[in-house]
């Protein structure tokens, strides 16, 4: 699905509005139909309903609300906020048409004297700014929103709860704090990221019908993760495949006393179905992994603790995971730079191999193209630098990923996937039970299996983080998100699968 800014939402609406044709309060109308059925259906028995308008086209949204609930026998208060001129067309229009209503009530909001306290059990609707809002809310206006904030009533909002930017970051403004966001046909990028979780509350999408044509037209920069995307990408396998057809894997995991993130990553990357894997780790974890996982070959290290040196001809391997759990002495440094030099496909590269990088940031220039970096936000700080916010850190992901030529996943809940050819991906799935020790060696076994396989950089990226979450959200259903551990997530691995087939 496509993540548009507030100038393509509003030009998809003029597409509509110039090649369906419709007028645009007829468009409108159709939002405010979709909103009222929802909210028919979420509050049947609502005491009461008290809608906050601007003037602008999301407040002519909540005059159409109001007017289709009072025609359901709903006690409607509407509270329009007074900006000293009419508002736009089809805010007056809709006015003009509650003002039909013998019994509408409204008020207008000059200061805090028009403030009125709020019945009990009331849902607020706030349909004060939508999408093209601009600069921060101040004034009057703030002092509303700190009123309904403040309400104890549960909120709605429509389109975008007030005060939030579209497609830049809000941190530090004031907004309406919505337990629910009723949006219209797509996402919009403020609704990916963790700093506006407490106002966004829970995001329903709901169709209004805008023309499919532009939509099909439109090269979005960011695009979320859903199953259209994913079954362009998943292959099926063939009927006269063997091992071979799958690719040989390489997995460099592992240290004294974290033998079990090796045994993750190569659990997850034999679950993925690459057809042969090869494990190095340092001689300590020999028996314990022949033990856990006797599908994996074992290559183990001269070095009894750590990883220090190769010996084997790195050229035999489709593809190679380096990180979980391998820690940071100057020998395993070493053979990272090693690896970097003699071996030039892609690598996966996640945990103590970003370590590393961002100890040696001369190593990031030796990544062989087209390799994955996982990071999660303090891995890619310590990588590539601060960040003021969320949304520079995903323009950053972006900017060095063309730099590196690699591919880069900012792991959290809507982790991003940044493409060498600017294109950033959000996952859709996912949940917070995922938040475990070694869910990320999950991950890289995952993607270094997929990219044996023949998968590119970016399908192996976006198919495993998918995967991953997918994997994740039926561990949860089954077992509670408190309660997953990260082989949990392995072991959902093929239910995953079996979705997307």
């Amino acid at each position: 699905m496509k993540i548009l800014s507030a100038e393509e939402i509003r030009l998809w609406d003029q597409f509509t509005i110039l090649n369906e044709p419709i007028s645009s309060i007829d468009l409108m109308e159709r939002a405010a139909t979709a909103s009222t059925d929802w909210l028919l259906k979420k509050y049947p028995d609502a005491p009461s309903f008290g809608i906050f308008c601007g003037k602008g086209n999301n407040g002519g949204d909540g005059l159409a609300i109001a007017r289709m609930l009072m025609e359901k026998d709903f006690l409607v208060t509407v509270y329009i906020l007074e900006f000293g001129h009419k508002g736009t067309e089809d805010f007056q229009t809709n006015l003009a048409r509650l003002h039909q209503f013998p019994n509408a009530d409204i008020h207008f909001i000059q200061s805090t004297e028009q403030f009125h306290p709020f019945p009990t059990g009331q849902i607020v609707i706030d349909a004060l700014f939508g999408s093209g809002l601009n600069r921060g809310i101040e004034g009057i206006t703030a002092l509303l929103v700190r009123h309904i904030n403040h309400s104890g009533c549960e909120v709605v909002s429509i389109d975008i709860p007030s005060g939030l930017f579209t497609d830049r970051s809000s941190k530090g403004n004031l907004s309406v704090r919505a337990n629910f966001t009723l949006s219209f046909q797509c996402y919009k990028p403020a609704f990916l990221f963790a700093e506006n979780e407490e106002v966004v509350g829970e995001i329903h999408l709901l169709d209004i019908g805008l023309h499919q044509g532009f939509y099909d037209t439109i090269s979005s920069r960011f695009e979320l993760l859903d199953d259209t995307i994913i079954h362009t990408i998943h292959k099926p396998r063939k009927r006269f495949a063997h091992k071979g057809s799958y690719g040989h894997a390489l997995l460099v995991a592992g240290s004294y006393g974290k033998i079990g993130a090796a045994i993750l990553a190569v659990k997850a990357c034999l679950r993925s179905g690459a057809g042969l894997l090869s494990s190095h780790i340092p001689t300590c974890g020999y028996a314990i992994l022949q033990t856990a996982v006797p599908e994996a070959m074992v290559l183990t290290d001269f070095n009894s603790s750590f990883s220090t040196k190769i010996e084997d001809d790195l050229s035999a391997f489709e593809a190679i995971g380096i990180g979980p759990g391998i820690g940071t002495a100057s020998e395993t440094k070493m053979l990272l730079r090693e690896i970097f030099d003699s071996y030039r496909s892609p690598v996966i590269l996640d945990a103590d191999a970003l370590n590393i990088m961002a100890s040696q940031k001369d190593l990031l220039k030796l990544i062989p193209p087209g390799s994955i970096l996982t990071p999660h936000p303090k891995e890619f700080e310590r990588l590539f630098g601060e960040s003021a916010n969320e949304f520079e850190r995903v323009l950053l992901a972006l900017e060095r990923a063309k730099e590196l030529s690699a591919i880069i996943i900012l792991k959290g809940h809507h982790s991003f996937i940044a493409t060498p050819d600017g294109r950033g991906f959000f996952n859709s799935t996912g949940n917070p039970g995922m938040a475990t020790a070694g869910s990320g060696d999950v991950l890289t076994g995952i993607l270094t299996g997929l990219l044996a396989q023949g998968y590119s950089s970016s399908e192996t990226a976006v198919l495993g983080v998918y995967l991953h979450g997918l994997a994740g959200d039926l561990a949860a259903k089954d077992l509670s998100m408190e309660s997953m551990i990260a082989g949990d997530i392995i072991d959902f691995l093929g239910e995953a699968f079996l979705l997307i087939s």
